[in-house]
């Protein structure tokens, strides 16, 4: 017997559940369709395959999970975040590239949803005078002290500490972040000071995926 030593625990219930169909179910099989091997071979076929599909989507399962992940995100809006799990278990969000090659996201700040230009050049969450008016700044009392570099040009911003800033399942509270000068940002920037805080961010083909 020192050949069962040999064996894992796995092979051993696989033989016994094997050695138990035959001795124990086969006869009861043969017994229902005998005279009928037609209709024993149909379904023999049918619970066959059937056998083969749930093994082979048990054992594809991390590659049909991403797979799912990317046709949700194919189906979906540009900048809105779809939730995904990496092959490692990891939660993440994935947005979807504009047809002009940027990533904008639909983030909630405050509370209040608008759209945001991931900017990675950004040293800070940008918002412009109306969509932080939304998110219930009170644009009116702030100092713009703050001179910084856009795309736009130079212009003045007045510093702010934001109590929660989400991109779908990702949330974090009191997020630095900038107000600009009403009329001198043409839309708000998700900058670094909401990226650094992320686990990691990175590009892949056409999708930008946030690790929170």
């Amino acid at each position: 017997m020192d050949w069962l030593g040999d064996l894992d625990q796995g092979s051993v219930i696989r033989s016994f559940v094997w050695g138990s169909f035959i001795l124990f179910v086969l006869p009861g099989l043969f017994a229902a369709y005998r005279g009928r091997l037609g209709t024993a071979l149909t379904h023999a076929l049918i619970w066959l395959t059937l056998g083969y599909v749930l093994v082979l989507g048990y054992s594809y399962r991390d590659v049909f999970k991403d797979v799912a992940g990317r046709v949700a995100a194919e189906l979906s809006l540009a900048g809105r975040p779809i939730e995904v799990t990496d092959p490692d278990g990891e939660r993440a969000v994935r947005i979807r590239r504009t047809t002009n090659g940027q990533f904008v996201a639909r983030t909630s700040v405050n509370g209040s949803e608008f759209l945001m230009l991931v900017d990675t050049g950004a040293s800070s969450v940008v918002l412009k005078a109306t969509d932080a008016a939304r998110a219930g700044v009170d644009t009116d009392g702030l100092s713009y002290s703050v001179m910084v570099e856009t795309a736009n040009g130079s212009t003045f911003c007045a510093p702010v500490r934001l109590k929660e800033i989400s991109v779908g399942g990702i949330k974090f509270s009191g997020v630095e972040a900038l107000v600009a000068k009403p009329g001198n940002l043409k839309e708000s920037l998700l900058g670094i000071s909401f990226l650094r805080r992320l686990r990691s961010y990175a590009v892949e083909g056409d999708f930008l995926t946030l690790r929170g």
